[in-house]
Order: C-alpha cells, then sequence, then structure tokens
C-alpha cells in the first residue's frame, strides 16, 4: 500500500516530533506524516533520573497525542529503504509513503565498546527505548553492585543517581584523568568529583576496562591497572554516534565526522531530504571542525530551522555553527558550561584571557535560599570576544549558563 503525503518525518525523538510541529505552522495546509518505531516516546536528558529521582520511570515516557490534536498523522513503523528517485520511504511492515519532503530524524544508538565479555547479561548500554528501560531500572534496583563506565555528563548523571539507592555499592571507571573532561575545565571537574565522593561513589580514574568476566551474566570487571572489581551489573556510558545507516544506504552524503551532512538550513546533499537531530552533523560555532554534540536543545533548534524552511526559505535563522551549552546537577551542586574552555582553547591555538568571580545569586545576599555561584569566563585576548563559559553552584545556573550561552553567540 502507498500513502502520499507533503512531508514524512522519520524518527519520534525531540527532532522529529519537533520538526513535524514546526512543518504545520509554516505550511498548515500540507499533509504531514511522522513515522516511528514505537507507539510513544521519552525526554533523553531525564533517562539518567529514572533510577532514583523519578520512582515511576514511567513518567519520563510520552505519547504523541499533542501531534494528532495538530492533524499530523503518527505511523508506527520502521523505515527501511529510501528510493529518492520515486521519492517514496518503505517500511518494514511491506507500506510505502510518498513525500514531496523528507526529514530525517534518526537519532543516535550508544557507542558498545569492543571489550571482551560485553555481550553478557548484566551490561546495560543506554539506549533509548522505553520498555528496555525500564527492565534496566528494575535490574539495577534490584542490584547490589553497579559499575559506571564512562565519565561525561550520562555516567556522571548515573553514579550520581545510582548513589542515591540505600546500600548499592556503586563505582565509576573513567579513561581520562577527569572528569566531564570535554566539557570543563579542571576546577569545575574536581567540584564534580568531590560531590560523588561524598555520596559514596568510587571513582577510578585514568584506568581503562579490560574485560567483563562471568559466565552468562557479568560478575567481575578487570581494569588496567591490573584490579578486578567484583559488580552484578555493568551501565557503559561512553557516548554515541549517529544513526546514519539509512542515509547512507540512500546515497546521503556524511560530513568530516559521522554525521549526515547538511548545509545551514538542515538540507542534505539532496534539495529534499532534510536531516536533523543527533544524525545530523554539527560544525563548531568557532573552529567549524566537527562537533559532536547530542543535546535535545540543539536537535530541536535544528528541528525548528528545517520545519519552518521545507520549501522556501522563510526563516532566516540559519545554523552558522553549534555551541555545547550544558548543565548537570551532582549531589546538589549545578554545574553549567557554555563554548569552549579554557583548555580546548588553548589546546585549538586560541591567545585567551581568563576571568574568574565568586558571586550570589540573590539581592541582598543574606536573603534566604542564597547561594555562592563560582563563574569562570574565557575570551579572546586580542578580539575580547566571549568565547566559552561555566559556572557552579545553586539551582539558578541552569539559566546563567544559557545567558553565557547567547553572550557567545553575539
Amino acid at each position: 500500500m502507498e500513502t502520499r503525503a507533503d512531508v514524512v518525518v522519520v524518527g519520534g525523538g525531540p527532532a522529529g516530533t519537533i520538526s513535524a510541529g514546526a512543518a504545520r505552522i509554516y505550511y498548515p495546509d500540507k499533509k504531514i506524516i511522522l513515522i516511528t518505531e514505537k507507539d510513544r516516546g521519552l525526554i533523553p536528558c531525564a533517562i539518567p533520573y529514572m533510577i532514583s529521582s523519578l520512582k515511576d520511570p514511567t513518567l519520563n515516557f510520552t505519547s504523541y497525542e499533542s501531534l494528532k490534536s495538530k492533524g499530523i498523522q503518527t505511523v508506527v513503523d520502521r523505515v527501511v529503504e529510501i528510493d529518492r528517485q520515486s521519492k517514496v520511504v518503505l517500511t518494514e511492515k511491506g507500506d510505502k509513503y510518498g513525500y514531496e519532503k523528507l526529514i530525517l530524524a534518526l537519532g543516535s544508538k550508544p557507542v558498545v565498546p569492543p571489550i571482551p565479555g560485553i555481550e553478557k547479561k548484566g551490561i546495560w548500554p543506554i539506549k533509548k527505548d522505553c520498555e528496555y528501560l525500564q527492565e534496566l531500572v528494575s535490574n539495577v534496583r534490584a542490584a547490589k553492585s553497579v559499575l559506571v563506565v564512562g565519565g561525561g555528563f550520562i555516567g556522571v548523571e548515573i553514579a550520581d543517581e545510582l548513589s542515591k539507592i540505600e546500600g548499592l555499592k556503586v563505582t565509576l571507571v573513567e579513561l581520562l584523568p577527569r572528569l566531564l573532561a570535554n566539557s570543563f575545565d579542571p576546577e569545575f571537574s574536581e567540584m564534580a568529583q568531590e560531590k560523588l565522593k561524598s555520596s559514596g561513589v568510587r571513582l577510578i580514574l585514568n584506568t581503562k576496562v579490560e574485560e567483563f568476566l562471568g559466565r552468562d551474566h557479568v560478575e567481575k570487571v578487570r581494569l588496567s591497572n591490573g584490579e578486578i572489581v567484583e559488580t552484578d551489573c555493568v551501565i557503559p556510558s561512553i557516548g554515541a554516534t549517529p544513526n546514519t545507516e539509512l542515509a547512507v544506504k540512500a546515497g546521503l552524503d556524511l560530513g568530516k565526522g559521522k554525521g549526515i551532512w547538511v548545509d545551514e538550513y538542515m538540507r542534505t546533499v539532496d534539495s529534499d531530504i532534510f536531516a536533523v537531530g543527533d544524525c545530523a552533523g554539527k560544525r563548531d560555532f568557532f573552529t567549524r571542525k566537527d562537533a559532536p554534540v547530542m543535546l535535545a536543545s540543539i536537535a530541536t533548534a535544528e528541528a525548528r530551522i528545517a520545519g519552518a524552511n521545507l520549501y522556501k526559505l522563510k526563516v532566516l535563522r540559519e545554523v552558522k555553527g553549534t555551541i555545547g551549552i550544558y548543565s548537570t546537577y551532582v549531589g546538589g551542586l549545578v554545574l553549567g558550561s557554555a563554548g569552549i574552555t579554557e583548555t580546548t582553547a588553548t589546546r585549538e591555538g586560541f591567545e585567551v584571557r581568563v576571568g574568574r568571580a565568586q558571586v550570589v545569586d540573590r539581592h541582598p545576599g543574606a536573603m534566604p535560599g542564597a547561594t555562592k555561584h563560582f563563574v569562570k569566563l574565557v575570551f579572546s585576548k586580542e578580539s575580547e570576544a566571549l568565547l566559552g563559559g561555566q559556572v557552579a553552584g545553586g539551582i539558578s545556573c541552569g539559566e546563567l549558563i544559557n545567558t553565557i550561552g547567547v553572550a557567545i553567540q553575539k
């Protein structure tokens, strides 16, 4: 069976749903179909918090009712092929959907390291799948010992959440000498490390996981420092890679990184096919190098640009480069980062000037609930342009780092 539509969106994550919604706003008369593999979605940023903070993991799940109310048809199926010549996508169930414009919001998949024993039971890479994550949470809550592999945002947040489960032994292993090394300078990494340690998380830094041991189920982990750690559950959290197989099969180009090549309006080499979110390539705002930044905030910004410019360039709000803006919460401490760190700027050859300040987020500072914020700003020495900033302190750091992000762009 073939169904014709004006706009077909492949993918039901944040990028897919927002691009479909934007297309409806700018092209109200177009027929829009969104094809998703699952009948419900989830909020990626909240995945770590399903472990403890969300007493019921299903509170992080979402439905597609809002799309239906906007007149957007939702189809639960998996697209297996794109016929660019006929402008048709084929699905696993054998159906065909014709399109004038196609938006690929294919997302990403977890990096599964080629470590011996990685296939054993009890090892849970982070997948954006509702049923899978429910099973993961159930197993983690029943475990006696959990080992987290990776000290980036997801790994740190998961370790922090695990530390809230009474009686659970938590270990985090990181290959680099410090946590959050890609997004923060050493003084901020140290703050996160101290918070995790004070919560009872054992940190093993500058160490590689060599092998997962056990029969069918993981029982121990052998490390590069010679230590063997006993555990009955492992969560690898070492990043994600763009899901591009469908695009490559259709003959679309990849960029210098691993994502689908797109121009400033999210158009691929085929002007009728757009790519948004984790599957699309990113270029750093300052260096234009590949920037493998996978954030829902960036995905939805790209989705709005694609949805607005499907048929004509209606909104001159093109992507000029990606600025990673992050915030996380570790043991009561909020950490935020925007742009490039002093470490990265120095490595890239920027001549920088750094400013530091301690401030209070209430006026006067004696007001109840006031907290100290530590702020670090990185400037280009000659042009005085703001390159990046980092903050640590109370809840309002989340808003403060967004303000710094706007300042960097301007």
